[in-house]
């Protein structure tokens, strides 16, 4: 049974791409297509198809996306930025009047989720030992330092910093937009990669050292048979509802993992997880079809390392939809929802 699927937000998701290219080919085969506001993106030109969309804060997204499930005849939809999580966990009866399975966790989950201090609070008071996390104003007088900072709702590592003392806590609340503040967590990271069905229940749970990060995505890790992380990954899929994939973000302090942050999507380091033989979209394609996925937990190649190096879309100008002399207008990606509608 053929089965089309679409990825929002496809970007540098390459590695994605080809996993769901690979799991179509081999359970009855079907088409990817991405969607990207940038048409230089890459996962665009590994696509069988690609879209320009409107930003997910646009008015008209919601109805864009719909337009295009119905062209392509698209029966999964895979968002992949946590921007649009909630905007489409909240329409996935819609979408399902009209056949598509989504993949994404709930309004609730993904709110909570995107909301680090919300996050953290939840499953501290489920019983899941998180960082001590503060608001500016929820900060004591004279705090233990080191600390560490981000943003709120934030993602990529982007405004995340070690604090060492009052003088650079002092402006970083001033230059972090929307701070939370943590307890800072010394020793080794790990992502915890999940995934549930469309009931919740957990299919698989993959842990993840990220040895080397780089620009907040891991570049060289190895996966860990630790049942603590696997209990942990467990423990969170209680403690929220999830569907699809999740990645849990911990370190492992005094023995024991303190998780930092829930992200209610794919993870950048998925490829290690697929490689290892806990193959998600393989999985998706197989719920998507109305097949039964049997939870296979703790079942992937362990020690298995990945490093990760640059790799190049090389594209004409003309295949690009540029045009001279205006090589600095953003062209649109292939095609544009609008002339499909």
């Amino acid at each position: 049974m053929s089965l089309n699927v679409l990825i929002t937000a496809g970007s540098r998701r390459v590695p994605l791409v080809q996993a769901f290219q690979r799991a179509l080919r081999t359970t009855g085969g079907g088409s990817v297509i991405v969607t990207d506001v940038n048409p230089l993106s890459p996962a665009v030109y590994v696509a069988d198809r690609s879209y320009s969309a409107p930003l997910s804060t646009d008015h008209g997204f919601l109805n864009a996306i719909f337009d295009l499930c119905r062209v392509e005849n698209i029966g999964l939809l895979v968002p992949t930025i946590d921007d649009e999580l909630t905007l489409f966990a909240e329409h996935t009866a819609r979408f399902a009047d009209r056949g598509i399975r989504v993949a994404v966790s709930p309004p609730a989950t993904t709110s909570a989720c995107n909301d680090k201090y919300t996050a953290c609070r939840m499953l501290n008071e489920s019983g899941i030992v998180a960082a001590e996390t503060h608001l500016p104003s929820e900060l004591p007088a004279d705090p233990d330092f080191p600390l560490f900072i981000k943003p709120r709702s934030g993602r990529g590592g982007v405004h995340a910093y070690a604090v060492r003392d009052s003088h650079e806590l002092e402006f970083f609340l001033g230059y972090v937009p929307d701070p939370v503040v943590q307890t800072y967590l010394a020793g080794p990271e790990f992502t915890v990669d999940v995934l549930c069905d469309f009931h919740g229940e957990p299919l698989s749970v993959v842990p993840r050292e990220r040895v080397v990060i780089r620009a907040g995505v891991v570049d060289r890790g190895r996966t860990v048979r630790d049942p603590r992380l696997i209990d942990l990954g467990l423990a969170c899929a209680r403690a929220f509802r999830f569907v699809g994939a999740v990645n849990i973000q911990c370190r492992i302090v005094h023995d024991r993992p303190v998780v930092f942050e829930i992200n209610p999507r794919f993870s950048g380091g998925i490829p290690l997880t697929i490689a290892a033989g806990a193959d998600f979209p393989r999985m998706l394609v197989d719920l998507a079809r109305g097949r039964r996925v049997t939870p296979a937990i703790g079942r992937f190649q362990d020690e298995l390392w990945m490093t990760s190096y640059e790799s190049s879309v090389f594209v004409a100008a003309a295949d690009a939809g540029f045009t001279a002399p205006a090589l600095r207008s953003v062209p649109p990606v292939r095609r544009s929802i609008s002339e499909v509608a």
